[in-house]
């Protein structure tokens, strides 16, 4: 895989923070009322591509939770997202519910975000959050990297140009910083401009004086995490709610 090059702490956090994210979607179901069916949803089918990769009991318990955070509709909007109580202490909340219609992850050919997802949609965001599986050849290895990558690059991406600008990484870390009372936005600017350089000598090397680094590709992301175990941290296992991420 290579040598392994220096992340910025808060590119890992936000990687934790996703996968305590996707926990929580699992983990709370345990808390919420249940919901009596009025007119159940279709039966669970995988989607396409990922039938071989999440088995029908790890269907059918996503279907369960679907079917709470919706009550019983057959679709999802953003609101739903409020009967998590978990996820409010969450300082990318936003970042995260807003992943979630995001036509990107969706695998849709169109741009932009959606107003709501039905049951494969759903199933195809918590996909990017299955471990590894122990039969994977390296060519399926380096795709299922790239997918959780790719995912958490358009949770910086939020223009959707196919690129991570200055302000944007500042967006994200002052998000992350939000709950620290004793860091001003400033020092978190500070922290953001750092990393961006960080950024641009890992992708670029040595500038020019009049060179200026326009921002973070996603190959560039790609060499950012070269060598660095992003499975451990956007990881989740369906059944037995076993998390990596450290969400506490």
């Amino acid at each position: 895989m290579g040598s392994a090059h220096s992340v910025p702490a808060e590119m890992r956090e936000l990687a934790d923070r996703t996968g305590c994210a996707a926990f929580v979607f699992l983990e709370s179901s345990r808390a919420l009322p249940p919901f009596a069916a009025s007119g159940d949803l279709p039966a669970p089918q995988p989607t396409p591509g990922e039938e071989d990769s999440v088995t029908s009991e790890q269907i059918e318990h996503l279907h369960r939770r679907f079917k709470q955070l919706s009550r019983d509709q057959l679709t999802i909007r953003k609101e739903n997202f409020d009967s998590i109580p978990d996820l409010e202490f969450n300082p990318i909340r936003g970042k995260i519910v807003h992943a979630f219609f995001d036509k990107r992850n969706l695998r849709q050919e169109s741009d932009g975000l959606a107003d709501e997802i039905n049951f494969e949609d759903f199933l195809t965001i918590m996909s990017y959050f299955r471990p590894i599986e122990m039969n994977m050849d390296e060519e399926q290895l380096d795709r299922f990297r790239k997918e959780k990558l790719k995912f958490l690059f358009h949770m910086y991406d939020s223009d959707h140009d196919g690129k991570i600008t200055l302000q944007e990484y500042r967006n994200v870390v002052e998000e992350l910083l939000s709950g620290n009372p004793h860091l001003e936005k400033e020092s978190a600017r500070s922290i953001a401009d750092g990393a961006m350089m960080e950024a641009a000598s890992i992708c670029v090397g040595q500038m020019g004086p009049d060179q200026v680094y326009e921002g973070i590709t996603f190959e560039d992301f790609l060499k950012m995490w070269q060598g660095i175990d992003i499975e451990t941290k956007m990881h989740v296992r369906f059944l037995n709610m076993e998390t990596i991420a450290h969400c506490y």
